[in-house]
């Protein structure tokens, strides 16, 4: 081990190095960290919403601010989510919104300004919701927030045999005839996109030709952990071991979404035509490698009654490949898409094990049961763990 460790750096990128770190990723996890104690975190009623959304609109400049119809969205366990709508001044019809807002602690630690930049920059590409305003770090709400523009759509069939908590289990059936050419189209536009003709200022790229996008990944997820571990696992401790020795060089950095998955797009029914891609909040500049890992996790995906897995409950794994590679230009390397399922194994069992426990037994968050449930999901991304490394 000592010998690893004194290694010679090699690209320019120390493996071993903890503080090598998006400097916004860094931010929010030390505010994390300082804001732990001042939990516990309850649920906001209605009434605390109205007074929130009152006083940031006529902080914006608004006069007679109305807030009404306020309903709390079902989905997730990261953010508190409440649909409303706006009347100010002489407008009598009203703008149909969403609040999505940070409790204290969630299972995932992110940034409502990134997650703002990200749909504004997609929402001439994709069916993305529009960004209305935007309070990053909860200085005029109290706590960071987004509002976007109302989307109609479903996440699943209303008619169909599977339905499940954030869509997993999700069967799509005839369905996926329509939404598979969308679902892969998404994946190649948010990978074609070019990220540095964008005002995306809470976001930094790792280095071209290095190993800087892994490492970056690594650091921050095993950050999560060492910061919120609950109860030490052994093997954790080995994967991030392994997750150091083993990046790849990422060649050209693509923006990534990071959770595009079943769960994650909406669409209309019948004509099943995509109308919103959903949860930007862990989107970020890496290997492309990396969604494709993330898609094809067995818990988003589903099996025929021939016992055939459909990558997100939608498409053959073979197939899928073949489709992403032609609708993006990319080749994808068996090896890197390894590395990056143990990467994105060992990001649900840190989210699973430790964030979500962390949350939970301090109260911070507004789900508690939900992410005491989710750790007993924890392993069976150990278990995956174990597969995919034995068989790299």
């Amino acid at each position: 081990m000592s010998d690893i460790l004194h290694s010679p750096v090699v690209d320019g990128i120390d493996i071993w190095n903890r503080d090598d770190m998006e400097p916004r990723i860094r931010e929010i996890l030390d505010r994390t960290v300082r804001n732990r104690a001042k939990g516990p975190y309850a649920a906001k009623t209605d009434e605390e919403v109205i007074a929130m959304l009152t006083r940031y609109f006529t902080a914006e400049g608004l006069e007679a601010v109305a807030i009404s119809d306020v309903f709390r969205l079902a989905g997730g366990a990261s953010k508190e989510q409440f649909a409303f709508t706006l009347r100010h001044g002489e407008d009598e019809t009203g703008e149909r919104l969403v609040l999505r807002m940070d409790p204290l602690e969630a299972i995932s630690q992110t940034c409502r300004g990134r997650e703002a930049q990200i749909h504004q920059a997609f929402v001439d590409i994709l069916p993305v919701a529009s960004v209305r305003s935007v309070d990053a770090d909860g200085e005029i709400l109290g706590q960071p927030a987004i509002i976007l523009g109302f989307v109609l759509g479903v996440t699943e069939p209303t008619q169909g045999t599977g339905h499940g908590f954030s869509g997993i289990g999700t069967r799509y059936d005839d369905w996926s005839a329509k939404l598979t050419p969308q679902f892969i189209d998404a994946l190649a536009q948010v990978h074609r996109f070019d990220w540095r003709a964008a005002d995306l200022s809470f976001y930094a790229a790792p280095q071209p030709g290095t190993r800087q996008a892994a490492i970056w990944q690594v650091n921050w997820w095993s950050q999560v952990w060492w910061d919120g571990v609950v109860q030490p696992v052994a093997l954790l401790t080995y994967v991030e071991r392994w997750l150091r020795e083993n990046a790849p060089v990422c060649e050209h950095p693509v923006m990534t979404h990071s959770d595009l998955r079943l769960g994650n797009f909406m669409f209309e029914e019948p004509s099943g035509k995509f109308t919103a891609v959903l949860d930007w909040e862990l989107a970020h500049i890496g290997d492309f490698h990396e969604d494709i890992a993330w898609a094809i996790q067995r818990l988003f995906g589903t099996w025929t009654e021939d016992g055939d897995f459909l990558v997100c409950g939608l498409i053959p794994r073979g197939d899928f490949f073949r489709a992403y590679e032609d609708a993006s230009g990319n080749r994808i390397d068996p090896v890197k898409l390894r590395y990056y399922e143990v990467l994105n194994a060992y990001k649900c069992a840190v989210i699973d094990l430790g964030q979500a426990m962390r949350a939970a037994t301090q109260s911070n968050n507004h789900q508690d049961i939900i992410l005491t449930w989710l750790g007993s999901a924890g392993a069976v991304f150990l278990e995956q763990l174990v597969t995919l490394i034995r068989e790299a």
